[in-house]
């Protein structure tokens, strides 16, 4: 793909799963990755190991994306490690499975904090860097099949999603003049650390893949392929929009 040569890629939760997938695809393809975690186990040091050893240069960022003020700082600190930031990948991300009738106020927060409020301030802080030294810029928000389709027992989790969605559309139009865009990529049933409960029951597994026509979950690879296409010049002309992996499980679903 093109456009990655000394760019600086900034992915958020990426000690693991989809977004150390995201890394390392975005590594391979040429740019050098700032890695961000709560805190930085043997997880992200493996990341960091398996990216400096393909011979692109990779930090590691701690903080917490829940929280504005440290969003703020990590797209700072970023931006300090390598002297510049090209691409942030917004993948950070949680879920509650709570009766809507039980969610607490501390859920909610915790969910909307997580993948709402933290990616709007983080973007807010790279759109000032790209405006103020009129840099190009990319942003990549990992979204959720559950922007479209209902995930009852997550009302918080779709909520923010969905608020991601229109988010994402938003700020693709306000932000083209300054050549910033703005997309999601909203995965579905995906083979992560996240899912291992899924995995590991066979009823509810073979439920999930009755909705997915692929007969099949996707892996972390899927969706980083798709992110590093958004990422590249390849995309240059695509802002806007949500891009689903999902083995065709989003208009294909039927609530059981």
């Amino acid at each position: 793909m093109k456009g990655f040569e000394n760019k600086v890629a900034l992915i958020t939760g990426s000690s693991q799963g989809i977004g150390a997938a995201c890394a390392i695809r975005l590594a391979q393809e040429g740019a050098d990755i700032i890695l961000n975690g709560r805190e930085l186990d043997e997880r992200g040091e493996k990341v960091l190991q398996q990216i400096r050893e393909m011979g692109r240069r990779a930090e590691f960022v701690v903080a917490d994306v829940s929280k504005a003020p440290a969003v703020i700082k990590l797209i700072e600190d970023g931006i300090a490690a390598f002297g510049r930031l090209d691409i942030l990948v917004n993948n950070a991300g949680v879920e509650k499975n709570n009766d809507f009738w039980n969610v607490t106020e501390e859920e909610y927060d915790f969910v909307m904090d997580t993948n709402l409020k933290g990616v709007f301030f983080g973007i807010q802080a790279f759109v000032k860097y790209c405006k103020d030294n009129q840099r190009e810029g990319v942003v990549v928000n990992m979204s959720s099949v559950h922007e479209e389709i209902v995930f009852p027992h997550f009302a918080a989790y779709c909520a923010s999603k969905g608020g991601l969605k229109m988010l994402t559309r938003n700020l693709a139009t306000e932000l083209a003049p300054l050549n910033i865009r703005v997309n999601n990529v909203a995965p579905g049933a995906i083979a992560t650390p996240i899912n291992k409960k899924l995995m590991d029951n066979k009823e509810q597994l073979e439920s999930v893949l009755d909705n997915i026509p692929m007969r099949k979950m996707g892996t972390p690879e899927d969706v980083a392929g798709l992110v590093a296409f958004l990422s590249s010049d390849d995309a240059k002309y695509v802002t806007g929009s949500t891009y689903f992996v999902d083995g065709g499980l989003t208009y294909h679903y039927e609530e059981q």
